[in-house]
């Protein structure tokens, strides 16, 4: 952790939402005057996007059937965490983009499905926001977290999850339902022993909970709306949480537990404001002046 240059961190899976959770943040950043420099999880896979269909195909050759994207041998888990650590102590690191598209590969003149060049982050920026599946992974010799400020997990109950994964993948890639059911399954022993561990570890963690029926992810429909949905926030710290102004400022809020709240799905932005906002400016309160 570090008062110079403090390290934000998203986490949680494909299909989580945390895309949605990163708008919210730049949003305070603009707000605020905050100059955050935001990195891509998906820029530390091991593999581009070739070479991913090979490695799994190596892996099933050997019956590792269950090679994938969330397991640290697809990803390069320490150098996340010496980005962490390297930014906290001197506010640069060494990143790279993933180009998931044409529109984002052209710019730099290669296909879709690669990474740039390794370069250091420019200096001056006030915080480092990270968006991804590994923000708090632990294993053999590495811990990403301990170098975060503030580490944030975004969790919709399975189904939901599944749900929109569906519908992205679909819609936005055009994967097919097998495909789609085949990564799932593939993924599910990495999505337990290293994607769910880590919501024990965050600082707050916001679980979406629809009040629809989603008891066949693969056959609705449509993904549940915010207004369908209570939003379940837990805090692993509520005693710096001023919970009577938070229920205050969220109307038909409860809380369930001492350390959670629950909210509207449709408010769940505002309680990101709400809450969010306070604690990054209490990070860059901490900061030395001359930082500024």
């Amino acid at each position: 952790m570090s008062v110079k240059h403090p390290v934000v961190a998203i986490t949680g899976s494909s299909g989580a939402g945390t895309t949605s959770v990163t708008r919210t943040f730049q949003e305070i950043f603009r707000r605020e005057g905050i100059n955050a420099a935001i990195v891509e999880g998906d820029s530390f896979h091991r593999f581009d996007r070739n070479a991913m269909q090979l490695a799994m195909a190596e892996a099933e050759q050997t019956n590792n059937s269950q090679f994938s994207h969330f397991g640290p041998e697809a990803n390069l888990l320490g150098e996340l965490e010496t980005l962490f650590r390297d930014y906290g102590e001197t506010g640069v690191g060494p990143v790279r983009r993933y180009l998931h598209d044409d529109a984002e590969a052209k710019p730099y003149g290669q296909p879709p499905g690669t990474f740039t060049p390794w370069e250091e982050l420019p200096p001056g920026s006030d915080l480092l926001f990270y968006e991804g599946l590994h923000g708090a992974a632990v294993t053999e010799g590495i811990d990403v977290g301990q170098y975060t400020d503030l580490l944030v997990g975004v969790v919709p109950i399975i189904n939901l999850e599944w749900i929109q994964k569906v519908h992205r993948d679909k819609t936005e890639r055009g994967y097919s339902s097998e495909a789609i059911i085949d990564t799932i399954l593939r993924r599910m022993p990495d999505y337990v022993n290293h994607i769910c561990p880590q919501f024990s570890r965050t600082y707050v963690n916001f679980q979406r909970v629809p009040t629809v029926d989603t008891s066949n992810p693969f056959t609705t429909r449509s993904i549940p709306t915010a207004d369908e949905s209570f939003v379940v926030i837990r805090f692993a710290d509520p005693k710096v949480i001023d919970f009577p102004y938070l229920l205050s400022m969220l109307h038909d809020s409860f809380m369930s537990r001492p350390n959670s709240v629950v909210v509207p799905g449709g408010k769940m932005d505002l309680a990101m404001q709400l809450i969010f906002t306070p604690l990054i400016l209490r990070l860059m309160d901490k900061r030395p002046k001359r930082l500024r």
